[in-house]
């Protein structure tokens, strides 16, 4: 079975800007690298409740279901907590409520607000590419790893 995974865009438009955090030395994996706010489904869990939680669990911010949006889906063969393939869907909102901290400093070595056009290099992929073809008016179901 798939690991099912949530992942949130919070883009302020105002300031053409988005939440990203770099992940600390104690996550799971790809430790120093920038990525989105993203976190595992729980059982019984509907995805966008999954995308609320973790972004609340991991930024602080706030933000309503009915205020996300479908970016981008991720289907990759093999993933750290994954050997049997996962499942990530990226959602977007510009709405939320809250201030930005590193709610979980033990995983993240900090979380901040980025400029939309400048997203590190070193980040995870795929949130560069899911960042720019939201930006783009692009949409895509992105496979990763299959033969």
């Amino acid at each position: 079975m798939s690991l099912l995974v949530a992942a949130v865009i919070v883009h302020d438009r105002e300031s053409d800007r988005v939440v990203l955090l770099q992940r600390g030395p104690g996550a799971k994996f790809a430790q120093g690298k920038w990525d989105l706010p993203v976190g595992k489904s729980e059982p019984g869990e509907p995805i966008t409740k999954t995308a609320v939680r973790e972004l609340r669990e991991e930024t602080g911010l706030v933000v309503d279901p009915a205020d996300l949006r479908l970016a981008h889906v991720v289907h990759g063969a093999l993933g750290a907590e994954a050997p049997s393939g996962y499942l990530t869907v990226v959602f977007v909102t510009h709405t939320w409520s809250g201030e930005l901290v590193n709610a979980e400093p033990a995983k993240h070595s900090q979380v901040r607000w980025v400029a939309a056009d400048a997203v590190p290099a070193d980040s995870v992929e795929p949130t560069g590419s899911a960042i720019a073809r939201y930006l783009t008016g692009g949409h895509e179901v992105l496979l990763t790893g299959w033969s």
